[in-house]
């Protein structure tokens, strides 16, 4: 059987195109069907991504090139990369990665995780009381920082100065305020500026034609320009919904003929710009929800709401988690700030909201979801959105549209992207798991770098591998070297 034609996309409205539509029928002979008057509403609910860039900062720029720069706050932890043996030395180069060399600098203090310091006659060890160092300079060979102890062993309890004591490889250290000496005033620069990435902004553009012959009939079906207008920007909306998640970024020439080549742009999705991503497999738990929360609330960016669009399925999974062990936790539907019901999900760390977005239906992610900080996110205008209307030239017709020239990015490391499609992660994003079990992750679950979120103690990976704990692993000479994760977790 032939398919019927429902709707002629890209056509004009016209007498002849809207008969064509109704199979055929001569002009002038509609037929008056029941019209479902929902389809030509807008529906904010149906492009939540969209409605969350228009209510976004706005940064107008003067190019369709913009260096986004997507971490709003320095790292606060570095990790040392090899063992410092200290051999009673006043001072040492403190062996860092590429990443956290530059980070510490001159007349920075630094505070010695998991290492004890010393009573101030360096005598006896403070358990508990962490050492701290000082950094005086760097190495001009390796580019570490060279440091001395301000509370370490003493020789002797009238030395001047301090020894460093031995630091174990992996030791999280926290970067301190800097401490001058009296007459200073010059200091170098804190170093806090990330790297930036490139974003292209898209231009989009809608247009609508409406022939005088065809608004001046006396019509059955009560088609209007604004019913019509009200459609083509709908679909207008969910068509730029769906380029906002899955877009890939691209710059090419184009020969337009009579105006000769050109350039266009196309935008990178949100989906491809997230630097965190949680590969989930299994029934969703609270316990995973929390854990979920505590990754978004407790990293470097600290925002102020979590917001999560899901999926479908994802959002099915979430409603039905068993609370039946946690009456604490509490559930409830509320009309948020911008005006949408979701579902609050209230932890000790915050409260996640619920929201379910149909584009990720539409992109064959139902299992998946990103848990975004509504005020960390950015949207680039290089030309303002403007309308117009006009007479075609030698057609008894008007031509109105909208054009606008702009981009989503994403700011700060908060942003999880959940994937629950078995997908490999980002080539920039950090890949985390969700571990619930005693034993250790095996060598095939380590594929792509991954850390995992403990849910429970894993003596597997050893006895300080506790559970809320983030862990990795890299081989060597064979075996897996465990150690607890402490990178950044954006770049």
């Amino acid at each position: 059987m032939e398919k019927e034609m429902t709707n002629i996309a890209g056509q004009p409205a016209t007498v002849s195109a809207a008969a064509e539509a109704t199979n055929g029928l001569a002009t002038g002979n509609f037929i008056q069907p029941d019209i479902d008057e929902q389809l030509f509403r807008f529906n904010s609910e149906d492009t939540p991504l969209m409605n969350l860039m228009l209510r976004a900062k706005r940064v107008k720029v003067n190019s369709p090139e913009v260096d986004h720069y997507m971490i709003d706050e320095p790292r606060a932890v570095v990790t040392t990369t090899a063992a410092v043996s200290g051999d009673n030395a006043y001072q040492v180069e403190l062996p860092l990665g590429p990443a956290d060399q530059n980070l510490p600098r001159p007349y920075t203090t630094l505070l010695v995780e998991s290492v004890d310091g010393y009573s101030a006659d360096g005598r006896e060890r403070t358990p508990g009381r962490p050492l701290m160092l000082f950094v005086k300079g760097r190495s001009t060979t390796t580019n570490y920082p060279v440091v001395t102890a301000v509370n370490g062993p003493r020789n002797s309890a009238d030395d001047e100065y301090c020894t460093i004591p031995e630091i174990p490889a992996g030791t999280r250290i926290v970067i301190l305020a800097n401490s001058l000496y009296e007459t200073q005033k010059e200091v170098d620069p804190d170093l806090t500026v990330p790297r930036p990435t490139r974003v292209y902004l898209q231009k989009r553009g809608m247009n609508q034609v409406v022939s005088d012959y065809f608004e001046s009939q006396k019509k059955s079906i009560p088609f209007s320009k604004a019913i019509i207008a009200e459609q083509a920007i709908a679909n207008f909306k969910i068509r730029g919904n769906r380029t906002l998640w899955a877009g890939r970024a691209g710059k090419f020439k184009l020969d337009t003929g009579k105006m000769g080549l050109q350039t266009v742009y196309t935008t990178e999705g949100v989906r491809w710009q997230f630097k965190r991503e949680l590969q989930h497999s299994g029934r969703w738990t609270v316990e995973k929800v929390i854990a979920l929360a505590k990754m978004f609330f407790t990293g470097e960016d600290v925002p102020k709401t979590a917001l999560l669009l899901a999926g479908k399925n994802l959002l099915e999974q979430i409603q039905c988690i068993d609370f039946s062990k946690h009456p604490e936790i509490q559930i409830t539907t509320k009309t948020n700030s911008i005006g949408w019901t979701v579902t609050n999900f209230h932890t000790v760390f915050g409260d996640i909201e619920i929201k379910r977005e149909p584009t990720l239906d539409r992109l064959g992610w139902s299992n998946s979801g990103a848990l975004i900080g509504e005020d960390r996110l950015v949207h680039y205008v290089y030309s303002t959105e403007h309308r117009f209307s006009g007479r075609m030239e030698g057609e008894e017709a008007t031509r109105s549209g909208i054009l606008i020239w702009d981009a989503l990015a994403l700011k700060g490391s908060c942003h999880i992207w959940i994937d629950g499609e078995g997908g490999q992660q980002g080539s920039e994003a950090l890949g985390m798991r969700l571990w619930d079990s005693e034993e250790a992750p095996g060598e095939d679950d380590l594929a792509g770098g991954v850390v995992f979120y403990l849910l429970r103690d894993c003596p597997g990976i050893g006895a300080a591998a506790r559970s809320g704990q983030m862990w990795t692993a890299v081989k060597s000479g064979g075996a897996l070297v465990w150690s607890e994760y402490a990178g950044e977790q954006a770049v």
